[in-house]
């Protein structure tokens, strides 16, 4: 019989892991938790290390680490802090790293994990766009795998499957259009944080459902598109579909479109990637097209989300504007969440850090840190 295939998963306690850890369930034998870790929610991540028996968990926040300790009796080995994110995945005790990290916090641990040749199944969008270069870089010079996990870039590779590279003349990126692609923007102001946080379609975190709200994730997606697929900003673009049943679409030079579909549930771009480039039957909802009716699609309003454009911008700029949109970005939404700026004001904090904050052209990890920093401090002194 096959070894079962090593996982560690980053950010287990978040809807990518728990979908993740769902997934794996559907499998036994095929893979084994080899590690955990969570932010600070230790009664959830004990719980799943009580049900998947993993070698070791980790906790970023030092304030529950004696929760876990007291909850796991000893029988499992507690780490804490970032490091320690760094020190999992570099284990000969790992095959895969799912890291479903939030914001730039997930860029460490994915350089570790590829450095040391592991698979990367990557939902930490983030990732990519502040360091596209080296991340993807390190996995060629690595041999190391790196599978999306995002329902759209897992689409456009399903669809690439058997095909020419060469042959691909467009991505086709699609997005619902979140909670306000009906509401003037004149409303975007009065916008509430409980409203933003209201996605027509998908179940997921804080940060990602505000990103919806501001199509600023689809903004991240074109770049994380750009670094996965080697394709220009200007073969690649963005169209509404509110149904959220074709997750994303390739266009071929013959002019043939591809398109991958399924009900939206991330267990299956999830699946995708842990056994990927195979197949394996679940028990996801199919679609009914008579159901369904029809799939509408149209161009979004670029003047409306502003952050569309913003996020074209810095690709084409490129070296570290990528890490200054995104750190400027992760800081304006925590902002707007603790209702401290209105939500028009998002796009307009972004483009003021890219105003504001140099570009360093020689990219480099410390370049992109030290961006990141100065990015975070400038809008604070300038916001807070």
């Amino acid at each position: 019989m096959e070894e079962p295939r090593k996982i560690c998963i980053l950010g287990s306690t978040g809807s990518i892991g728990q979908s993740s850890l769902e997934v794996i369930s559907n499998f036994p034998g095929m893979f084994r938790v080899v590690s955990l870790s969570a932010n600070k929610n230790a009664e959830l991540l004990s719980k799943q290390a009580q049900k998947f028996n993993p070698d070791t968990v980790v906790l970023l926040d030092r304030n529950t680490i004696n929760e876990a300790y007291l909850s796991l009796n000893g029988s499992i080995e507690v780490l804490w802090g970032e490091d320690s994110l760094e020190e999992i995945v570099s284990r000969d005790n790992v095959d895969v790293v799912i890291n479903s990290l939030v914001g730039a916090a997930g860029l460490r641990p994915t350089i570790t994990a590829l450095k040391h040749g592991k698979t990367v199944a990557l939902a930490n969008k983030e990732t990519l766009v502040i360091a596209g270069e080296l991340i993807t870089e390190l996995a060629r010079k690595n041999n190391a795998a790196l599978i999306p996990i995002d329902s759209e870039h897992s689409a456009i590779l399903q669809c690439l499957a058997g095909e020419d590279r060469n042959s691909v003349s467009r991505l086709i990126l699609t997005a619902s259009g979140g909670p306000f692609l009906n509401i003037d923007k004149n409303q975007f102001p009065k916008i509430k944080a409980n409203e933003a946080l209201m996605h027509p379609t998908w179940k997921m975190g804080k940060k990602i459902t505000i990103d919806s709200a501001t199509l600023m994730n689809k903004g991240l997606e074109v770049i994380e598109a750009h670094w996965l697929f080697n394709l220009p900003a200007e073969k690649i673009d963005i169209l509404i579909h509110p149904q959220s049943i074709i997750h994303s679409m390739v266009e071929f030079s013959d002019g043939s479109i591809k398109a991958q579909m399924s009900m939206p549930d991330m267990k299956l771009p999830i699946q995708y990637a842990l056994t990927y480039p195979h197949r394996y039957p679940a028990k996801f909802q199919r679609i009914n097209f008579a159901d369904l009716g029809k799939l509408t699609f149209f161009q979004p309003d670029k003047n409306k989300f502003e952050c569309l454009n913003l996020a074209y911008r810095v690709l084409k700029e490129g070296k570290t504007a990528p890490a200054i949109l995104n750190a400027a970005n992760e800081s304006a939404v925590e902002l707007f969440l603790a209702e401290k700026i209105s939500f028009d004001q998002i796009p307009r904090i972004i483009n003021y850090a890219l105003d504001k904050v140099p570009i360093i052209n020689h990219l480099n990890l410390e370049n992109i840190i030290e961006t990141d920093i100065t990015t975070r401090r400038v809008i604070k002194e300038k916001f807070e």
